[in-house]
Order: structure tokens, then sequence, then C-alpha cells
């Protein structure tokens, strides 16, 4: 997956490597929601630095449905646990609208998750 190679290198380039193996995980499940829900012919994904020590993973679709916060798993379902394990996962992650769609984020900050 081309989102996995684009966060790889940017973390090794701003020396980040300790994050890169939740934060290859955290964008495989943001692409794959916005794949399965926006059910639309695009994707953008962005990597940013907001701070030295804390990356910015983004998705943005044309979709305008939010995704839902899970608090508990459905035992009776294999599907839907994606944004519990970017939860797990990141400093923090949300949702930004726009007219046009939205844009899923999460944050990973040397230290892990908050």
């Amino acid at each position: 997956m081309a989102a996995r190679g684009l966060v790889r290198t940017a973390l090794t380039v701003w020396r980040l490597e300790p994050l890169i193996e939740d934060a290859t995980l955290v964008v495989t499940e943001l692409v794959s929601n916005a794949a399965d829900h926006g059910r639309l012919p695009w994707i953008r994904v962005g990597v940013a630095r907001p701070s030295t020590h804390v990356a910015r993973l983004s998705v943005a679709d044309r979709s305008r449905v939010v995704p839902p916060r899970r608090t508990v798993v459905d035992d009776d379902h294999f599907r839907g646990r994606g944004l519990l394990l970017v939860d797990a996962l990141a400093l923090g992650w949300g949702t930004e609208q726009y007219p046009w769609g939205k844009q899923v984020w999460a944050e990973l900050g040397k230290g892990g998750a908050a």
C-alpha cells in the first residue's frame, strides 16, 4: 500500500522511526475505512509533523459520513474494530468536515498513546 510507504518514508526522514510500526497500522486502518465506507473514487493521504516528536496522519475522502466512536468491541462482528485500534495507538484522533467531504486524522508521538 502506497500510504504505508509514504508514512514510513516521512517518519524516517523526520527521525521518528520508533513510530513507524504503529503509524503504518493506523494509516492502514484509516485508508481501509475510507475505501470501505466512502465508496468513492479517490482518497487523499497526508502526513504532517505538527511538532518535533508528533506525526499527524490524515485520510480525506468525499463522503460526509463521520465514523462512529465505539467504546466496546462487539464480539459478534469481525469488522468495525479499526478505530478502536487507532484510539489505542494514537495520542488522539478525530474528524474534520468540509463542504466536499471529511478528513479523519490521528496523531502519534514518541512515548505512545496518552
